[in-house]
């Protein structure tokens, strides 16, 4: 029985599983890593202190397995900007997906059209937290860093460089916004409109598909393991989920209900549409000819949390404050948009704002998260429909364990939706990949789901429950004006 490890950072959590040659989860382990919150809308990380939590939940699972991993296989956050030297050090603190230090420039790139370029020349859309805005706006700010620095990549490649003193970066995480998604190189024509061409050197060339690094001394002192064992580097957590949770056909997609939402549906072709909303990206996949329309939004269980924390209430109390309130919330209605950041899926507006609307004193805590749990799902909604899901649905992250949301969610889709019964879908999609690149037999058992389907009872009020979101959505974007709307 071959074990390998499946690593997931995350943006606040990094967790390692150990899975045997069927996926069965052996064990596993959690450790929080620190998110720096500072003024003006800027998010960081310390690419040391993240690299520690690797340290420890790998060390951890180790101490408990019956035998040594045949491989790790690493997944995490994507997007943000992690500027490394030569030697993999990190010359400034890594800046976040969260990160909205450059609104103001996507703001403007909008109302200038450049966001409109990029898009036709790369098919992804742009939100403060990904390279360009960022490279862009540590250009103006920051001109020294860039000088010092030697890579611009992301938070899976930062780490495997610690671990293998390899620079190694997946071509789902290299996608946005610079990618050419069909032949997997850089559009210097995207870069220009930025501004930013000379910082080309700064963007590695994806690794082939296939591409398997191994522990140098020092990675394999800090795990603990052996010199030389195989390590995968990627795909990022988005595409790794979609790995984990099954989604192999054509049409497909997959929920993911964490603090964020992430809305993806397979495809076997890769284009622009300059009809279409400058939103959301073509991810590449480790099987050629085939990518992940993604939608990912901001909203997610953040916005839960808030609404829970104004209430005096905490997740705990989430399945009974929705029985509390019935589908409608008794006429209250709500605007999930509460990231700093505003909301890049699936339209770019670094101005987007959350509202309740509705309210009055007979109304309850209960009425008020129910109506934010419901904006939630019609943002799924909003963002499935637009990356063309056809085919069956899968769901995971944290939201889907409660019964109540899950049920909720399906109720708005209009659809059954499947979730995987193993939790770790990341870590599982990243040692799905491994197996593969190693050669080794893939799981011969069927995975398990558990799936939800939606009655028929609520169907019309969530029909017309979205057809008021999308017009309450509509007329504040013209309130927020800071993004470009296609009729």
């Amino acid at each position: 029985m071959s074990v390998l490890i499946g690593i997931d950072i995350g943006t606040s959590v990094t967790k390692a599983v150990a899975f045997d040659s069927e996926g069965i989860t052996l064990t596993s382990a959690t450790r929080r890593s620190v998110l720096e919150r500072l003024s003006g809308s800027r998010v960081e990380q310390d690419l040391g202190d993240v690299v520690r939590t690797v340290a420890e939940v790998v060390r951890e699972v180790t101490a408990v397995l019956n035998e040594a991993p045949a491989a790790l296989a690493l997944t995490g956050q994507g997007d943000g900007l992690w500027l490394r030297d030569n030697d993999g050090r990190a010359v400034r603190p890594a800046i976040s997906w969260m990160d909205g230090r450059a609104s103001d420039r996507v703001a403007h790139w909008l109302q200038d059209g450049i966001v409109q370029e990029v898009y036709r020349h790369t098919g992804s859309g742009m939100f403060p937290g990904c390279h360009a805005p960022l490279l862009a706006h540590l250009q103006e700010h920051e001109p020294e860093t860039l000088r010092r620095a030697a890579t611009a990549g992301y938070c899976v490649d930062a780490v495997a460089q610690c671990l293998t003193g390899r620079v190694s970066v997946d071509a789902s995480d290299a996608t946005l916004p610079f990618l050419d998604p069909v032949s997997r190189t850089y559009s210097r024509a995207a870069l220009a409109a930025c501004g930013i061409e000379k910082q080309v050197r700064l963007l590695p060339a994806p690794a082939a598909p296939g591409t398997v690094l191994a522990l140098d001394a020092r990675g394999a002192a800090l795990l603990g393991l052996p010199e030389g064992l195989p390590l995968t580097a990627g795909p990022y957590d988005l595409p790794a989920c979609a790995v984990g949770s099954g989604v192999r056909g054509v049409g497909d997609g997959l929920l993911i209900v964490g603090t964020t939402l992430a809305c993806q549906v397979l495809t076997d072709q890769a284009r622009t549409d300059d009809s279409a909303e400058p939103a959301g990206m073509w991810l590449c996949t480790p099987d050629p000819g085939r990518w992940l329309r993604s939608m990912p939004a901001m909203v997610g269980t953040a916005a839960l949390e808030w609404i829970l924390t104004l209430t005096g209430r905490t997740t705990s109390d989430l399945d009974q404050l929705l029985a509390d309130s019935p589908p409608g919330a008794h006429g209250v209605s709500a605007l999930p948009f509460l990231s700093d950041a505003g909301e890049r899926a699936p339209f770019v507006d670094p101005g987007a704002r959350g509202r309740l609307d509705g309210l009055s004193l007979t109304h309850t805590p209960a009425d008020a998260v129910r109506a934010m749990c419901e904006a939630i799902g019609y943002a799924a909604r909003h963002c499935l429909e637009a990356a063309g899901l056809t085919g069956t649905l899968a769901a995971c992250g944290g939201g889907t364990r409660s019964g109540p949301w899950a049920q909720l969610f399906a109720d708005v889709l209009g659809r059954g939706i499947r979730i995987p019964v193993e939790n770790e879908v990341g870590a599982l999609g990243a040692v799905r990949v491994a197996r593969r690149f190693l050669g080794e037999p893939a799981e011969t058992k069927p995975q398990s789901f558990r799936t939800v389907e939606p009655g028929p009872a609520s169907r019309q009020v969530y029909e017309d429950g979205y057809a008021a979101y999308l017009a309450a959505l509509d007329a504040a974007r013209g309130q927020w004006g800071g993004g470009v709307r296609r009729s």
